[in-house]
């Protein structure tokens, strides 16, 4: 190496030493803290997996295929959902596909409710979006696996820190599209609106969100998806589901468990997708 990078390596930016200082100052002021909302997400999830998986699994599919064609309102969709989750029953993955749509769900419902207000904040304030607008660069550009590392030290493993990074992950989609949709309402409808004498919470409600609608449930499409692919790495910092057969078929060499859980996850997503389209539909 020549004398120059020798002597900007030498010069390092402490950033690690920084960061290790920071976490502990968290972890010994507020473990109390941490512990207490891991503890509470633990029991809230915990007891939805607990709910769903009380019921006869065919109960289950029956209840998913009916939603299904009341969203869609085609039967087509609907005997994919059977076949679809009657497949993943066969292949003795039932347990561990409920854990992991419930914490999609939550997840997904979490992060709109998080993603939704934001994007409508930062289309109506543009100094907020842009000074939001790098930080969502960062968080979408950000490897997966870095999000584990901080969530892991604060609140430990299990499914809790499972959901929180998770939403973490998959925020920034419902933000951006929210945020797309309302500053894409065509400024005539505005205009219209306003002329009519409609306050500002009227504009919101009966002009800009009706006609943000398609793109808000883009967002949760993709919101859904994000949240699937996120909740089977999370797998690693001790999320149950179906992240873990794959981990685990990946540690052995497993082909014929990592082949079987990854198609599991593939033909949940395909459901989900499809599931979820419906509502974009349904804003037009």
């Amino acid at each position: 190496m020549d004398p120059f990078s020798e002597l900007v390596r030498s010069a390092k930016i402490p950033i690690g030493r920084w960061g290790k200082t920071f976490f502990d100052f968290l972890t010994t002021h507020f473990e109390w803290l941490f512990d207490s909302i891991a503890g509470g997400l633990t029991f809230f999830l915990q007891g939805l997996i607990n709910v769903v998986l009380w019921f006869p699994p065919v109960v289950v599919v029956v209840a998913a295929a009916a939603l299904a064609y009341l969203l869609q309102r085609s039967w087509k969709i609907a005997l994919f959902v059977a076949v679809g989750l009657l497949f993943i029953i066969n292949q003795g993955l039932w347990k561990e596909t409920v854990e992991t749509l419930v914490l999609v769900v939550a997840a997904a419902a979490a992060s709109m409710a998080i993603g939704v207000p934001v994007g409508i904040w930062a289309a109506h304030k543009a100094r907020v979006w842009s000074w939001l607008n790098p930080i969502l660069d960062l968080m979408q550009t950000m490897p997966t696996f870095v999000y584990l590392i901080p969530v892991l030290i604060l609140f430990g493993l299990g499914i809790a820190p499972g959901l929180i990074v998770t939403v973490i992950f998959a925020a920034p989609a419902p933000i951006r599209l929210t945020y797309l949709g309302i500053t894409s309402v065509p400024t005539p409808m505005i205009e219209a609106g306003e002329a009519f004498g409609a306050t500002k919470r009227q504009l919101l409600w009966k002009v800009e969100l009706p006609a943000a609608l398609p793109t808000i449930m883009a967002g949760l499409t993709q919101c859904i998806m994000l949240c699937l692919s996120m909740v089977v790495i999370a797998a690693l910092i001790g999320a149950n589901g179906l992240g873990k057969p794959v981990v685990r078929a990946l540690n052995t060499v497993n082909i014929p468990q990592g082949l079987e859980a990854g198609l599991a996850i593939v033909v949940l997503a395909i459901i989900l997708d499809r599931m979820s389209r419906v509502r974009v539909g349904a804003g037009r």
